[in-house]
């Protein structure tokens, strides 16, 4: 008997378990079902994010919470207006250089220049605007433009040439410290204009009270309506989408967050420039890393440098601009920094500043390892660190305590990190 072997047997479609089968239909990405099911959906995540230990920015916030806690406990003038606002002033320039720090741990490398890159860029402006009489806002310009270009170079070391990222900005930390000791000159210091462009950045204030409410509301509208349209295109292509209750109750607690520290403000001198200049940044740059193409590319090399080559990403060029940047951020702090002091100095980028910037953006919640992290990471750790400075400085603590309290602040921050990349592996995540 003949067999034909170009005929086949019906295939059985029988599902022997029909409700497993269904559940595998309808997997959503647990992240995603918070936007279906509202606060049951917060719960949820939350407690999804326990057990797989994604911590998010959790451990910082109640960090700083507590923080605040003693300091008002051992000096009632700590939650002052006027305490609180300088805060906000003061953690600005650290603040700027720790933004530039966040794209490089991004990419899990680091850069040890931004410290001196941060002097070279308020010693250039004293130089050009003060010493030579360059229009002020051409010398802020070019001061800028130092640390891009300064950045770009240390950045083409390493990714063109292959030198590691840690000898490369460590000899930056030292070829940029003397650059600025040489264009400074044997008297060390320039005073700045106390009316001029630079010593505005962190004197000027808006005293009008419209304008602390104003932007307030401004910001609160903006975060409605773009929740609103992102939730309006999700639903039109067939994804989770929060509910409008949802929207609204964050909205509503934005609103209240942003009124009360708009009040605070308005009860001392009014709404610094300064803070409103470092939101704008923190506002575009997380924009940027998580809109677009390159904030994506970004990522992919923190997470994996070969997949990403393999999925046509120029990686050198990635990495060059990203040390472009931090280049770019470590001068705009600097000049802030130089605001501060009304002057430029043989002593600007020294001392603990590198690793304040360096601690605000690990403590924040930006991954020591890559891969993991945002731009207003940058301004939790800062305002953790300049929390600590200030309390420590109304009760009379020398700076040695300061320095311990903040190492050891640091330390428990990179024991979460490890903690969690260790259980996110356990749990499959990473």
């Amino acid at each position: 008997m003949s067999i034909d072997k170009t005929s086949t047997p019906p295939e059985d479609h029988t599902v022997e378990n029909p409700e497993a089968a269904a559940a595998a239909v309808t997997v959503v990405d647990p992240r995603l079902l918070v936007r279906e099911q509202g606060l049951a959906g917060y719960v949820s995540e939350f407690k999804r994010k326990m057990k797989a230990g994604d911590l998010g920015s959790i451990p910082v916030v109640i960090g700083l919470a507590v923080i605040w806690i003693i300091f008002q406990s051992l000096n009632s003038n700590f939650l002052t207006a006027g305490n609180l606002s300088d805060i906000s002033v003061a953690m600005v320039g650290t603040g700027m250089i720790a933004v530039g720090i966040v794209f490089v741990l991004l990419l899990g490398e680091i850069d040890l220049s931004v410290g001196s890159l941060s002097g070279v860029a308020g010693a250039s402006f004293a130089v050009l605007s003060v010493t030579h009489g360059m229009n002020e806002w051409l010398a802020f310009v070019l001061a800028i433009l130092t640390g891009t270009a300064a950045g770009a170079i240390q950045g083409f070391f390493f990714a063109r040439i292959g030198v590691p990222a840690f000898a490369v900005t460590l000899a930056g930390l030292l070829f940029w410290n003397g650059f600025m000791l040489k264009i400074l000159g044997d008297n060390g210091t320039i005073n700045l204009d106390s009316d001029g462009l630079v010593a505005k950045l962190t004197s000027y204030y808006f005293s009008d009270v419209a304008a602390a409410y104003g932007l307030a509301i401004v910001a609160t509208g903006l975060f409605f309506l773009s929740s609103f349209y992102d939730n309006r295109r999700r639903e039109a292509a067939g994804v989770p989408s929060r509910p409008l209750s949802d929207t609204i109750l964050r909205t509503v607690l934005l609103a209240i967050v942003s009124l009360a520290v708009a009040a605070v403000y308005n009860s001392y001198k009014g709404l610094p420039l300064a803070v409103v200049l470092f939101i704008a940044v923190l506002l575009l740059t997380d924009f940027v890393l998580r809109r677009t193409a390159y904030g994506r590319k970004v990522f992919a090399l923190g997470g994996s440098v070969e997949a990403s080559r393999r999925a046509g990403i120029n990686v050198e060029m990635v990495r060059i601009s990203v040390f472009a940047i931090s280049g770019t951020f470590a001068a705009i702090g600097g000049l802030f920094i130089a605001s501060k002091i009304a002057s430029a100095n043989q002593g600007a980028g020294a001392g603990d500043l590198l690793m304040n910037a360096i601690a605000a953006a690990v403590i924040g919640g930006t991954s020591l390892f890559g891969g993991r992290g945002r731009t207003w990471n940058a301004l939790l750790g800062v305002l953790v660190i300049v929390s600590i400075q200030y309390g420590l400085a109304l009760e009379g603590i020398a700076s040695p305590v300061q320095y311990m309290i903040t190492g050891g602040v640091l330390l428990a921050t990179v024991v979460i990190d490890a903690v969690t990349r260790k259980t996110q592996k356990t749990a499959g995540r990473a």
